[in-house]
């Protein structure tokens, strides 16, 4: 089985990161001969894949490039929205089939390209379930439910004790997450921030991430001195084991797939009810939900996180459903949909 995957995102966000993921969990798998990667040339996942063997390169940097350079295979699998565009353009080049992943929860516009690139591919995977429900209507077969996987890498204690040791005596609450509020709704922690300062003096907000609305972010929280901007940092599972809480303010959200990191450095979670994370945080088991927008219920909750016990008890059991998202699981699930449309495609 030779499988092409396509996405021609420009950044490293976490669908790339889940594109990595799956890409070398299936290099270790015997029913996978081999993987080309149809990506721009500038992309970041060729440094990510670097290592992982049997894994090739085509550069694309939109999707009308780099369909001869990868020539015929048994399936394409695309990972993001232009890459939805090029799969089925090297469906109609060379008859391969291609399956979709579909990774947010924002409408897929009925426009007549959608409806056809939907319509035409074999297979649509959803990461949760009310991505599902909305591109059911699109497609003839029934759509897939394939969560993220969490980051296996172990994280480096060393790098989490010296953060912390910067703020001693301080309860940390971490964010982490591209800085786009309209999407992950990082003015709503802020405002959470704003009305805990007096209450709360020892509770400290930390903002991990960059993107386009980060000067204005800082610029708006500028008074507050139990906030603080720690910038990117591509191995945040390095730094997640130094929180007493992570947070989670999304606006909308397809998975949300940092919250599995954050349950496997058993930090407790609290987070938002929208998209698919109601999907893997379980209110009040395996984290704390509430309504997207309401400062005041996360303020409210952060103060109910100060409870030891109920923190204790929110991440154990958090830990002890994540067998289900590792990056294997993640690979034996797609394998079972790749396998009979790469079977007919032989016969």
């Amino acid at each position: 089985m030779h499988i092409i995957h396509a996405n021609l995102a420009r950044g490293f966000r976490g669908g790339e990161r889940q594109t990595v993921l799956l890409i070398q969990a299936l290099a270790s798998e015997a029913r996978v001969s081999s993987q080309t990667l149809v990506c721009r040339p500038d992309s970041p996942l060729r440094s990510e894949l670097s290592a992982t063997s049997g894994v090739h390169f085509v550069s694309a940097r939109h999707q009308l490039a780099g369909h001869w350079q990868a020539g015929r295979t048994t399936l394409v699998h695309a990972h993001d929205a232009k890459a939805v565009h090029w799969a089925w353009l090297h469906h109609r080049l060379f008859g391969t089939p291609y399956l979709i992943t579909r990774r947010v929860d924002t409408p897929v516009k009925r426009k007549h390209s959608n409806r056809m690139f939907y319509r035409d591919a074999h297979r649509c995977v959803a990461l949760s379930r009310v991505i599902a429900e909305n591109i059911q209507p699109l497609s003839p077969h029934p759509v897939a439910q394939i969560p993220s996987a969490f980051t296996p890498q172990a994280a480096d204690p060393n790098i989490a004790r010296a953060f912390r040791a910067h703020y001693p005596g301080r309860f940390l609450v971490g964010h982490a997450g591209a800085l786009v509020d309209r999407h992950k709704g990082q003015r709503v922690l802020i405002d959470a921030a704003r009305r805990l300062q007096h209450c709360q003096p020892d509770m400290l907000f930390v903002f991990f991430g960059r993107g386009e609305d980060e000067a204005e972010l800082r610029q708006e929280s500028a008074m507050l001195d139990n906030v603080i901007w720690a910038g990117f940092e591509p191995d945040i599972g390095n730094y997640l084991p130094a929180l007493d809480v992570f947070a989670f303010p999304s606006r909308n959200e397809g998975l949300g797939s940092v919250l599995l990191d954050a349950m496997r450095a058993n930090v407790p979670v609290v987070a938002s009810q929208t998209g698919g994370i109601p999907d893997i945080v379980h209110h009040e088991e395996t984290g704390l939900l509430f309504p997207p927008g309401d400062d005041e219920a996360l303020a409210e909750h952060l103060v109910r996180l100060r409870d030891t016990a109920l923190r204790q008890s929110l991440a154990k059991k958090a830990t002890h459903r994540l067998d289900g998202y590792s990056p294997e699981a993640m690979a034996e699930a797609y394998l079972s949909l790749y396998a009979p449309i790469t079977q007919h495609r032989t016969d």
